[in-house]
């Protein structure tokens, strides 16, 4: 594990909380401290235990296809594959013998590029998730591009955002309200351009550019003709070419410093088609009391030595006592930031 070589600011530690689950992605925490875990390739949802100072690893579904996505609510956990949204009810009280997920949602397109979904539950108790752009630059139908919104039984399917090519990452500000989200823009346009977007969705139904504008103004050589870029929501930050930005979450815990109350981590996976690499770290965002950008700065870096990747991080995930998790996919881990003299995880 690289946890030696990363680097992050003064008085915190970083550790490893579990390995050994390959192609570790999407994070989330159920009520009694379990971390369920999505694996994009291993097409199983894994659950980690930590119990007197044992970590204990259970599968928890598996056979699905192209899972990514998890979310987590009121003791349900919700799992994203290519074309449908399932649940597994109360699956902390049986990790030892879990039920078979439930298909609640299946109005999906089946495109494998850009198919893996991100999901979450915004504070309307609605779950959320994105429809990726099928392939790297395309026209598409009605139902790509987006970031569409169903009520926990899988009804009322609703349209929130569009020009939305892929997202990997959301969550909402704990100040306003308001939904943010990462969004990779296209490639081979560039090696340095156009960049990765933090978005802001102030109003239903925005769009957000893709496929005719990227990063707000730049239009495309092949889709731009005959649009404005103005005509588009502009993005709320950019978040460097090719860096692949994938998860994102704000930080309301009280371990960190009190800068950190309110603002965002978001894990920047890193380049994979630039001669030289960008991201590869975790990096954290400022707002403004209006919801703007105020700063970004690096958090973990390190992950990327000679233009060679040692670790590349995925998603992150707040504790309940104020930690924080990262995913590593490249390395099939998970790491644990902490401030201070914090207690060591399982202790």
């Amino acid at each position: 594990m690289p946890t030696t070589q990363l680097k992050l600011p003064a008085g915190f530690n970083i550790e490893v909380y579990a390995s050994g689950i390959a192609n570790t992605r999407s994070l989330r925490v159920g009520d009694k401290g379990t971390v369920f875990v999505g694996t994009r390739l291993g097409n199983k949802v894994t659950a980690i235990v930590k119990k007197d100072g044992k970590t204990e690893i259970k599968t928890i579904a598996e056979g699905l296809y192209r899972l990514n996505g998890l979310a987590y609510h009121k003791g349900t956990l919700y799992i994203a594959e290519l074309s449908q949204v399932s649940k597994i009810d109360n699956v902390e009280a049986n990790l030892d013998k879990p039920t078979k997920p439930t298909v609640i949602y299946n109005d999906l397109p089946k495109d494998e590029a850009h198919g893996w979904k991100f999901i979450a539950i915004g504070p309307d108790n609605m779950l959320y998730l994105e429809v990726g752009q099928p392939g790297n630059n395309v026209l598409h139908d009605k139902d790509h591009g987006q970031i569409r919104r169903i009520n926990l039984d899988g009804t009322g399917a609703e349209v929130v955002a569009l020009g939305v090519r892929h997202s990997v990452g959301f969550d909402w500000n704990p100040v306003n309200k308001q939904l943010y989200f990462t969004d990779n823009s296209r490639d081979w346009l560039s090696e340095d351009l156009p960049n990765d977007e933090l978005n802001r969705v102030t109003k239903v139904g925005e769009h957000f550019g893709s496929p005719y504008c990227w990063q707000g103004n730049l239009p495309d050589p092949e889709f731009g003709w005959g649009h404005k870029c103005s005509d588009y929501t502009a993005p709320a930050a950019l978040l460097g070419a090719h860096t692949a930005a994938l998860g994102m979450r704000f930080y309301t815990g009280s371990m960190f410093p009190s800068k950190y109350k309110n603002g965002a981590f978001v894990a920047r996976h890193g380049s994979w088609n630039k001669s030289n690499k960008l991201g590869g770290d975790v990096i954290f965002v400022t707002f403004n009391k209006d919801g703007t950008v105020k700063s970004m700065e690096p958090f973990i870096t390190g992950f990327l030595v000679d233009n060679k990747y040692i670790g590349r991080p995925v998603d992150v995930q707040p504790m309940a006592d104020g930690s924080m998790l990262v995913s590593d996919d490249w390395n099939g881990a998970i790491y644990r930031i902490t401030y201070g003299k914090a207690k060591v995880a399982g202790r």
